[in-house]
């Protein structure tokens, strides 16, 4: 076992990095009883913190400041406690209410972490972010910062002046704590809005965080498919993204079928039973307001059935966006800083995280729970944002609508896989199967939460297989096709959970079989340096002479081994040809300096597009290297990125060193 670690982190050097405290139940909220917005329901003047008129291949927040507010900073306020200053828009309090989570919001979150996808360092977010939920009475924040690829530092540069992104961090990081106080937030920064930047960001936040919040967006492309394949798809992990604030017409990637899409309302106090109203955000003239529409490219999913629009359908779900019923936000980067009145779907995005994340109990396709609990919604039926045809598209009315989706929440339970808060039964989706007619297949299922034993039920099975009330599909497949396959498993309680998936039989011989066999990674032995892998800093080297030899030749792929909190990645995008078996090998040494035999500290999770191939930790350190062989045929006829995240907790280093990597086909 190594004596150093490969890092030094000094305790002024995390204290910089990011602001971390411990999570304390929610206390009432001294924020200001009059924090309402200044202007009632009328059209107010903004701006953009982020230009519309943005060039090709550039991403654009979804934030918009109200111009016709003085901006307040702290030091001028003469609230003693401190609050939100009245006529600076909502506060937690006000947006609790309005949506039925007060009382979640008081207790729940401690056990989630919603991470925020933005670009360019916000420099004071850790300040900031703290001056917000001191005077709103909240708790002190559970806080981290990274940059795109989860690294502490190096950060990237501030936006230049013509991109406010840091009243766009700030707005995010301040609606996720007023919605789930006691909530972690982890702040991921891209270099740029104008690169790949943000979808690598992307992968980060799905890897540190069970709730994603995406406040941007562009226009819709033909390539957005494969973005989705990419970035997007992390089955049972909440990703929300803003539908735009330029009226009817959709962006990406709130049109992906991977994110919960979210648009805007306005929300106004009302002497109602709810105390409430809320009609669409936009005008029917077009302009300012919620974006919604009909993507050009994106398939529409199984669980969305409007008829009017043949491929993916924005919105799924919405909350207040307008400026002029705008939220309080305190972002002092920006040139007019501190207290602001802020709107967009900027807001409405991280307002749904993180009640996604006070709810804790996604299923494997989130944006689907709402359509299963439609009656736990807020019908908003009432504005449009534009004109169009089918005009459920730009217009709201009863029942789903673009603007709006399904409404906005009434409490959680819309939220949730299974019907109810309480916990339930999660089905692990083994992914796309393929098989040959006449050779046997043999799959075991699996699923987690509820109450165990499970009892399994299925539909769509391929002609010759069955399913077992355990939960394994066997048999000798008979008939060529693609079948689409439904499996639910039931605890012992009567709480359920589903998955589908689909399994692809060929037929036998007529030239069929594996026509391209052989090792498909590039560099498998990494002997090629920094090429055709994408990784962290400092992933691959020259390693045979500190500590951690490659296992043959001079070059191996090190993972962590920093002592500190840390994430590495190592990933290669494969194209595996159909009708192959398939196999992954590497070799893998892991070293320890943690002491615990039962605790897993640190982990090497091994992906191979969206299904886990294996899990490492420290409790598994051993001497040298082992050869571990896993079958991914199941993979076969598709382009998958091979994945390995390393992770280690704050303190004693764990090293993941990886070798001769192999995926095989026969």
């Amino acid at each position: 076992m190594r004596s150093v670690t490969r890092g030094l982190v000094t305790l002024a050097g995390i204290a910089a990095l990011s602001l971390s405290f411990a999570s304390a139940t929610a206390v009432a909220s001294p924020e200001s009883s009059t924090a309402t917005s200044s202007t009632a329901a009328t059209s107010a003047p903004v701006e953009h913190a982020c230009p519309t008129t943005a060039k090709p291949g550039k991403l654009a927040c979804q934030a918009l400041k109200r111009t016709d507010t003085h901006p307040l900073l702290q030091n001028d306020l003469a609230a003693t406690p401190a609050a939100i200053p009245s006529g600076y828009g909502y506060g937690p309090s006000q947006l609790q209410s309005a949506y039925n989570i007060a009382s979640a919001s008081a207790s729940s979150g401690g056990n989630a972490t919603v991470a925020l996808v933005d670009a360019y360092d916000d420099p004071t977010a850790a300040s900031d972010l703290a001056t917000y939920r001191s005077d709103a009475g909240l708790p002190a924040a559970n806080f981290t910062k990274v940059n795109q690829t989860g690294q502490t530092s190096p950060l990237p540069p501030t936006s230049p002046s013509s991109d406010d992104w840091s009243l766009e961090e700030s707005l995010d990081m301040d609606m996720v704590s007023a919605i789930c106080p006691n909530c972690k937030i982890v702040l991921v920064e891209a270099q740029d809005d104008s690169s790949d930047g943000l979808y690598i960001a992307e992968n980060t936040a799905a890897s540190m965080a069970g709730y994603v919040s995406n406040s941007w967006g562009g226009t819709e492309a033909s390539s957005d498919t494969g973005l989705d394949s990419s970035y997007f798809n992390h089955p049972g992990i909440v990703i929300t993204a803003s539908a735009g604030d330029d009226g009817y017409g959709a962006i990406y990637p709130s049109t992906s079928p991977d994110v919960v899409s979210v648009g805007g309302t306005t929300l106004s106090t009302a002497s109602n039973s709810r105390g409430w109203t809320e009609t669409v955000w936009g005008s029917s003239s077009g302009g300012e307001g919620t974006g919604s529409g009909c993507s050009a490219y994106e398939p529409k999913p199984s669980w969305q059935t409007d008829t009017g629009c043949s491929k993916r359908t924005d919105d799924d779900v919405s909350a207040d966006a307008n400026p002029s019923t705008g939220l309080a936000v305190y972002d002092t980067t920006n040139g007019d800083g501190g207290w602001n009145e802020v709107g967009g779907t900027s807001a409405s995005s991280p307002m749904i995280a993180a009640m996604y994340a006070l709810a804790g109990n996604p299923g494997t396709s989130p944006a689907q729970d709402i359509y299963q609990h439609t009656s736990s919604f807020n019908d908003v039926t009432s504005g449009a944002n534009g004109s169009c045809s089918p005009t459920y598209l730009c217009t709201a009315g009863t029942g789903y609508d673009g603007p709006t989706g399904w409404g906005t929440p009434n409490g959680l339970a819309g939220l949730v896989t299974g019907g109810s808060t309480g916990g339930s039964v999660t089905v692990a989706n083994p992914g796309s199967k393929t098989g040959t007619v006449g050779t046997a297949a043999s799959l075991q299922l699996s699923a987690s939460g509820g109450t165990a034993p499970y009892t399994w039920t299925g539909s769509g099975l391929p002609t010759g297989l069955s399913l077992s009330t355990s939960g394994l599909i066997s048999g000798t497949p008979t008939t060529a096709g693609t079948y689409t396959v439904s499996v639910t498993a039931k605890d012992s309680t009567g709480l359920t959970g589903s998955a589908s998936f689909t399994w692809t039989i060929t037929t036998s011989g007529g030239g069929g079989g594996c026509t391209s066999p052989g090792q498909k990674l590039g560099n498998p032995g990494f002997e090629s340096g920094n090429t055709v892998w994408s990784s962290t800093s400092g992933v691959i080297g020259e390693n045979n002479s500190d500590g951690e030899p490659a296992h043959t030749g001079n070059w191996d792929a090190w993972l962590d081994g920093y002592g500190t909190t840390h994430t590495d990645t190592l990933s290669q995008s494969v194209t595996i040809p159909a009708g192959c078996s398939v196999t992954l090998s590497f070799w893998l040494h892991i070293d320890t300096a943690e002491t615990s035999k039962t605790t897993a500290y640190d982990t090497l999770t091994v992906k191979a597009g969206s299904t886990t191939v294996a899990t490492f930790s420290n409790l598994n350190a051993a001497t040298g290297y082992t050869q571990h062989s896993y079958s991914v045929t199941g993979l076969a006829g598709q382009t998958v990125t091979l994945l390995f995240t390393g992770k280690e907790d704050s303190s004693l280093q764990t090293s993941f060193v990886l070798d001769d990597t192999a995926l095989t086909t026969s």
